[in-house]
């Protein structure tokens, strides 16, 4: 394996760790739409929250996509055909999700604005459910032959495991959206995120307590590499009890950014497992390593000048974005008092 190889298999984990941090939120306060806010004017408020940053964040996805597609063509072709379908899922959720935020503006009758408003919310729970139960999935192994190719059959995407994980995930960015609201709202709507973070927290705890089983039982991740899978987890149990103190205190910024890093975790946690694989077989002599999948060394060289010579002004747009968006929007009540 070289450098470049390494370089890009951490840039692609960063950009997926990015993306489940920013859209992770995203995801959250579509869910809130229709299954946290009461009436139409909370709805527009907690839409507002994320209206200038949605699509933005989803251009993360976009970039992790390509960045795979660019340098491990090999990996992208086994994961995206291997999983088709349920990518295929994920990017009619995106859609559905993207498109009501425009839709719902624009309806004339409640029949319609409803109909958009749950749109809204069961894309942004399916899409974070499927990711999660995609992901899952992978690290258990799946069949593989010495092509490349992978012949599954439906148990090998829908199982406990994978159906657990896509709750985790849904969870987690759902928890992580009501502290986002916490953040940009005041008054009624912040408090109630703030009541509903501590009762979700216990809920989360238990269920990160029945991946961690279930991700001992039918991975290899404790067999081999046992220090640092353990060393992520306690992580991922310490973020979360952060959050879930920042929430019975109070303390806004603390379970935003606590919620935040335990959802990377769960991004490190597969890619620590994975190395120096990009796709586990169930039979271990099939599985696709870094150093066959990536692109040719010159490929990598060409597209790491260009990376890091790009990625300090795109990051310095995004914060930009956030700090000329950073003001708290009052709850309706508030604003019209």
């Amino acid at each position: 394996m070289t450098s470049y190889q390494f370089i890009w298999f951490l840039l692609i984990g960063v950009l997926f760790s990015g993306f489940f941090f920013l859209e992770g939120f995203d995801f959250g306060i579509g869910m809130s739409v229709r299954f946290f806010a009461k009436n139409r004017a909370e709805r527009d408020t907690v839409i507002q929250t994320i209206g200038p940053h949605w699509d933005g964040n989803e251009v993360w996805l976009i970039t992790a996509g390509g960045a795979m597609f660019a340098s491990f063509p090999m990996w992208y072709a086994s994961l995206f055909s291997g999983y088709y379908i349920v990518l295929f899922l994920i990017l009619v959720a995106l859609i559905f999700r993207g498109v009501s935020f425009e839709f719902r503006a624009n309806m004339q009758t409640d029949t319609w604005r409803n109909f958009w408003e749950w749109a809204s919310s069961i894309g942004s729970f399916c899409a974070a459910f499927l990711f999660g139960m995609m992901f899952t999935s992978m690290i258990q192994g799946v069949p593989i032959d010495k092509n490349g190719d992978i012949f599954g059959s439906f148990t090998t995407y829908v199982n406990w495991f994978s159906i657990v994980g896509g709750v985790a995930v849904s969870l987690l960015c759902f928890i992580h959206g009501l502290n986002f609201l916490r953040l940009k709202t005041s008054g009624e709507l912040r408090e109630r995120a703030e009541k509903w973070s501590k009762i979700l927290y216990p809920v989360l705890l238990a269920g990160e307590v029945v991946f961690v089983i279930l991700l001992y039982l039918t991975t290899d991740f404790f067999t081999l590499k046992p220090m640092s899978t353990w060393g992520i987890l306690i992580a991922l149990v310490i973020f979360t009890l952060a959050a879930w103190w920042g929430a019975q205190s109070s303390h806004d910024w603390a379970s935003f950014i606590a919620s935040g890093l335990s959802l990377i975790s769960v991004v490190v946690l597969i890619f620590n497992g994975l190395f120096p694989r990009v796709m586990i077989a169930t039979n271990s002599a099939n599985s696709i390593l870094i150093k066959n999948a990536s692109s040719s060394p010159y490929t990598l060289h060409l597209m790491t000048i260009l990376t890091f010579t790009i990625l300090p002004i795109v990051l310095i747009y995004f914060i930009w974005s956030y700090w000329v968006f950073y003001k708290r929007i009052k709850s309706p009540k508030q604003a019209i008092e």
